[in-house]
Order: structure tokens, then sequence, then C-alpha cells
């Protein structure tokens, strides 16, 4: 205990010192994606698409892929990692809510077609691309703290994007989460919004691989949404609590890896995981207490 809260005072000094700038990149940029977290965690946890997310943020491999292959093949220096997870993003989440739409599919089975092909087409690119192998854990499992200066400024744009998209549009966006066939009636484009609503959430995972990782991009747009709809039936409540909980999460994460030299994307899902599970267990309580 008494070594861990000294490499806690360790954590703290280096988010102070000017020498150790990517501690403070990485703790800036994880407060200012929680509060995107929040919000579109919000319209996942309430419209029931943690799974479209899911599929999306699997399908960010194959742009990775095919970013590093195109760099490499052509020398297409501008095509990076980030601009091809932001494509893979948007693409998937346009071809999901575009074929369950127009085509009448199952958002199942398109979501399966996705999550697989976005993973398979990820793995023969990166195979493929010339030059030094390339370890794709990194996009797999996320760190946190080899968040640039050039990182943490796409982090407040494409943040800024989302905010000011959803403040724009908010009641179209929350009317097509609770009641489409409302939406329509009122001569609104209902598809519009929902695919509007799909992309926001692709750009809100391009920013979370670099936090948790391809694998647990899920768990933070969620788990933080699910939390906060334990205690609160609004939804800019649930949004906002959620926000602040995705801070006190990444927060409470880096502090607590970096002295323990353990990944820091893990650890914050866990935290996420544990305190979603205290709040299901005190919702249930109160069940019990109110029938007895």
């Amino acid at each position: 205990m008494t070594e861990f809260l000294k490499g806690l005072g360790e954590f703290f000094d280096a988010v102070a010192s000017p020498t150790t700038a990517l501690v403070r990149y990485a703790l800036i940029a994880g407060l200012i994606a929680s509060v995107t977290f929040g919000i579109v965690g919000g319209f996942v946890v309430t419209r029931r698409i943690s799974y479209i997310a899911a599929a999306i943020s699997h399908s960010i491999l194959g742009g990775i892929g095919a970013s590093i292959f195109l760099s490499r093949s052509f020398q297409w220096e501008w095509c990076t990692p980030l601009l091809g997870s932001i494509v893979a993003a948007v693409a998937s989440a346009l071809v999901i809510g575009a074929v369950s739409l127009q085509a009448k599919e199952r958002e199942d089975t398109i979501i399966g077609a996705i999550w697989a092909t976005g993973m398979a087409a990820g793995v023969l690119f990166i195979y493929f691309a010339p030059g030094p192998a390339v370890n794709p854990e990194s996009f797999i499992f996320g760190n946190i703290l080899l968040t640039s200066k050039l990182d943490l400024t796409i982090t407040a744009v494409l943040g800024a994007i989302v905010v000011v998209v959803t403040a724009l549009n908010y009641h179209k966006l929350v009317a097509v989460c609770f009641d489409e066939e409302f939406v329509h009636l009122r001569g609104v484009a209902a598809s519009f919004y929902y695919l509007l609503l799909l992309c926001l959430i692709g750009l809100s995972v391009v920013l979370l691989v670099r936090l948790t990782g391809i694998i647990l991009a899920i768990a933070l747009i969620v788990l933080p949404a699910a939390t906060a709809a334990r205690f609160s039936r609004r939804l800019w409540m649930i949004m906002a609590i959620a926000a602040v909980l995705c801070m006190i999460f990444t927060t409470g994460g880096l502090a607590f890896s970096y002295p323990t030299q353990t990944p820091t994307g893990p650890v914050v899902v866990i935290f996420a995981a544990i305190v979603y599970g205290l709040a299901l267990l005190v919702k249930i309580g109160r069940r019990r207490g109110a029938k007895a």
C-alpha cells in the first residue's frame, strides 16, 4: 500500500511536470473524450444499440489495416491509421443504417457481417503490408499513454464536432431514440437522423481506440451511461452523469495503472464495470425493499 501511494504521488507529479508531457496529454485527452462518451453513450443505451457500437469498433481494424497497407505500398504519408479509423467507422455506420433501413434486413445480421468483415480485412491488410511487421496490439488493446500533442488536438476537434452536432439536433435525435414512428408522422426525416446518430457513434469509437483499444471500446460507451440510467430517466441527466463517471474512471485508471505498470484501458473498463455492478445491486435492493 505504501508503494502504491508513493506511485500515486509520482503520477500527479508527472501530470504537473513539464518534462512528462505524455502523461498530461493522456489525462487531458481522456477528460475531453469523456464528454463525448457520456453524450453518445446516453443515446446508445436509450436506443439499445450497443452491439452496433461494438460492430463499428471492430470494423475500425479494417480501416487501420487498409491505411497502413496503402501508405506503405504507394508512399501516401497522409494515409494515417487515424484517417483509416474515421473512414471505416463512418462507412460502417452508414452501411449498417442504410441496409437496415432500405433493405429491411435484421440489424443483428448486418452487425455480424460488419463485425467479422472489418476484423478479417484488417488482419489481411496488416499481414500483406510491405515493410517491417506491424504489431496490431496497440490498436486492439489501446495505450492512452502514447497520446501525442497532435492526438490531443484531434481528440478535441472530433469531440467538439460530436458535441456541436448533438446540440444542434438534440430534440430530433432524442425523438428518434424514443419514438421513430412519431418522428415520421411529424414529417421529420427520421432515417437521416438515425444515420446521423450512427455516425456520431462512429466518431466516438475512433476516440476510444487510443484509450481502450478496439476490443474494449464498447465498454466505456455503454457502462457509464448504463450506470447513470440507474439513477435518472432524463436523457440529458444520463449524459451528464455518464460524462462525469467517464472522467472519474479515466483519471482513476491512469492513476492506478501508472504506479502499478498495468495496461490503462483494461483498468479503466474494470473500474467502470465494478461501479455498474454496484449500481445494479443498489437498484435491485431498492426494488426488493419496495416490495417488502
